[in-house]
């Protein structure tokens, strides 16, 4: 299968498209509400993250300014608000990096998502990649109970399982849970944890765990968390698109890490 990859400018112009970036569909009330949630400690905003330096609303609104693109006027309270392309593809190219570096020293990866229906397809695909270049991809042996479910792996990707069903989750809980199930085995800790949400949080900022992340304009805690340092890169997008959207991402940052022969997706 050949793959056309695309140039950072033609990527950034189909991010624009795609509304993975620009013009996305999440609405500027829920950027607003979810800066104060995270300093408030919301249960489903804080997504596992220590901060280490003090924040106010004024300095988390310019991090998400800098580092997403959101709209700069802080008065603009309702309708859409964006996130830059050209910022999601800057950082699209460490994330490579990252990936490129673990996956090339065969080292131990961990995948994870909050946002299955989204990102899921995104990350088994990658985990494919690592594992078919030598890279060692962790594998959980058996479900792990969770409040009415449990956190579970489907194609090498923890997720967490409710009523028969993925749920989508902001909770760094079931992150927690995985890792402490892997020293409870006497299992060494991931060398890259590739996620999202809560569980990029807990593995980067509570566990200390070299780990490259995707945040949507609404969830500014992994920004935090990447400003103090916690988390090696935070990629800006919308994170709940149809899957088959994040083709020429996902190609992308193959192509970037050097893994393109290796893509057997």
């Amino acid at each position: 299968m050949t793959t056309a990859y695309l140039s950072r400018d033609a990527l950034a112009r189909y991010l624009d498209r795609s509304r993975i970036t620009g013009a996305v569909a999440t609405p500027r009330e829920a950027n607003l509400r979810n800066i104060q949630g995270f300093l408030d400690g919301d249960q489903h905003q804080h997504m596992g993250v220590v901060r280490t330096r003090d924040w106010d609303w004024d300095s988390v609104f310019e991090l998400m300014r800098e580092r997403v693109g959101i709209n700069e006027d802080p008065s603009y309270a309702e309708g859409q608000d964006s996130i830059s392309a050209q910022l999601c593809v800057a950082a699209l190219d460490s994330y490579a990096e990252i990936f490129s570096q673990a996956v090339q020293g065969r080292k131990r990866l961990l995948f994870a998502t909050g946002h299955p229906a989204g990102l899921a397809p995104v990350y088994a695909r990658l985990a494919r990649v690592a594992r078919a270049s030598g890279a060692r991809v962790i594998r959980i042996d058996e479900a792990l109970p969770f409040e009415d479910g449990d956190v579970r792996q489907v194609e090498d990707v923890v997720m967490v399982e409710q009523y028969g069903g993925l749920r989508h989750t902001h909770f760094p809980d079931p992150m927690r849970l995985v890792l402490e199930h892997l020293e409870e085995q006497g299992r060494e800790a991931p060398d890259l944890v590739v996620a999202d949400h809560g569980m990029a949080g807990e593995a980067g900022s509570r566990a200390g765990l070299p780990t490259i992340a995707i945040g949507d304009c609404n969830d500014p805690g992994v920004f935090v968390a990447e400003a103090q340092g916690q988390l090696r890169v935070v990629v800006p997008m919308d994170d709940n698109v149809a899957p088959h959207l994040y083709d020429p991402l996902v190609d992308y940052v193959i192509s970037r890490a050097g893994l393109a022969g290796q893509d057997r997706a």
